[in-house]
């Protein structure tokens, strides 16, 4: 029996020695990142006069290059050795976070600074993402997988959940100075080229490198096309990603527009959040196999009821408190469609297929971020929540019609013992088709009746 095999339990990813190296430095790199990600908001809105579009600018500066660059990062991750390529990316990634805290330490920074530092750190991200993907499979191997990108997720969040917090905090002691939070992230990302360069490659479950030839890109594409479930998946992680996936700035322009708190109290409410989302990446590590496609359809409508009821709070605590369960709910939904599309691929193309998904995940930001920055700022920042929210509903009930055809759909409900069951019956079979297969397996079975 292989590692991991017939095991469930939460952690069980954390045997592998090369993935607990992993796991540890990335928890370090990833609340350095979180830190940096509040401080450069609470930068751009010092900067700019608490302007939503500003705030909506710099995140698509941040995220816009996936849409660019993103797809050859998966060509890379499927052509080169994957540890040297995080070795690189990470090294760049802390470089440009150095120079970013020297530039608000010296009192040299400008608005378009961080404009040009963001797309910098975009881009390299945009390489980053697809290679990071599809190395968690190389370090745990198929059988680890599921829990090993649920164990990713939960490690994204706990570090989500306790940089914002010491973000504020720092940038709070500091009086608003941001500086300390780049810095910070700049000494964190050595932890990880460490325990890159502390791996042993020969434990690492490799797939044969794909040599360079032309079409490479154009194929990974058809791949995904050519399969409905992926095309399910990258669909419903295209719009979700563009428009319900915002919080980074919905959460800052409802801090400040309508609660007028400070540095400290918005790192709280993105601690709520991150707390949410924690415990919907921790609820998913218990999942040994593929989900299913109604799974995502239904995640896909809860993040966006939840979205819209966490909108229309009305004081800061309220707000705070809907925080943790939209949280939860996106990331169930996150870790569900993640672990889908790297469970149903072929692992010659996962690289590509996984800077796909990337792109359809991160690479509507550019689009989503500014026009839910301009809601808010010409509605109010409530309807920047509610905006989301209905699409990612609108995005479920489209893709459960697309489910439900050709098929019977039935909603079962009873009263003892409790419970709401939805029935849905296997595709109908056209009679022409159903009685060519029939004449088929009695040719192929003689002395059988086909009936």
């Amino acid at each position: 029996m292989s590692r991991g095999a017939g095991d469930t339990g939460a952690f069980r990813s954390l045997r592998v020695r090369n993935y607990r190296l992993y796991a540890a430095s990335n928890l370090v790199s990833l609340t350095g990142t979180w830190m940096q990600r509040i401080g450069q908001d609470w930068l751009v809105l010092q900067l700019s006069g608490d302007n939503g579009v500003a705030l909506g600018l710099i995140t698509a500066l941040q995220f816009g290059p996936t849409l660019l660059l993103g797809l050859y990062g998966g060509v890379l991750a499927d052509r080169y050795p994957k540890r040297r390529m995080l070795v690189a990316t990470q090294t760049l990634m802390g470089l440009l976070a150095l120079l970013l805290g020297l530039l608000v330490a010296t009192d040299g920074i400008a608005l378009w600074h961080v404009f040009v530092l963001a797309g910098a750190l975009g881009s390299v991200s945009a390489v980053d993402a697809p290679v990071r993907q599809a190395f968690v499979a190389e370090l745990v191997g198929p059988e680890l997988l599921p829990n090993a990108v649920s164990l990713n997720s939960t490690i994204f969040n706990g570090a989500r959940l306790v940089g914002p917090a010491v973000a504020g905090l720092l940038i709070g002691a500091a009086s608003g100075d941001t500086a300390p939070a780049f810095f910070t992230n700049a000494a964190s990302f050595a932890f990880t080229i460490g325990a890159l360069l502390s791996m042993r490659p020969g434990e690492l479950h490799s797939s044969p490198p794909v040599a360079r030839a032309r079409g490479q890109l154009r194929e990974g594409l058809a791949y995904a096309w050519s399969r409905p479930d992926l095309r399910l998946a990258l669909g419903l992680a295209l719009v979700l990603g563009t428009f319900t996936f915002n919080s980074q700035v919905t959460i800052a322009l409802m801090a400040r527009e309508v609660f007028g708190v400070g540095a400290e109290a918005f790192g709280l409410l993105t601690t709520c959040f991150a707390a949410g989302s924690l415990s919907g990446a921790l609820l998913s590590t218990r999942r040994t196999t593929r989900p299913r496609q109604r799974f995502l359809v239904l995640a896909a409508t809860g993040f966006g009821v939840a979205s819209i009821v966490c909108g229309l709070m009305p004081t800061y605590w309220s707000f705070a408190a809907l925080l943790v369960p939209t949280g939860a709910a996106g990331l169930v939904f996150s870790v569900a469609n993640n672990s889908f599309v790297q469970l149903g691929v072929d692992p010659q193309l996962r690289g590509r297929v996984m800077a796909l998904y990337f792109t359809c995940f991160m690479g509507g930001t550019p689009i989503g971020s500014p026009l839910i920055g301009w809601v808010a700022e010409r509605w109010g920042a409530p309807w920047g929540f509610v905006l989301g929210g209905a699409v990612a509903v609108a995005a479920g009930g489209i893709a459960a019609a697309w489910l439900a055809r050709g098929r019977r759909v039935r909603l079962e409900a009873r009263v003892v013992p409790p419970r709401l069951q939805l029935h849905v019956s296997p595709r109908a079979v056209p009679p022409a088709t159903a009685r060519a297969a029939a004449e088929a397996a009695s040719a192929e079975a003689p002395g059988t009746q086909a009936s």
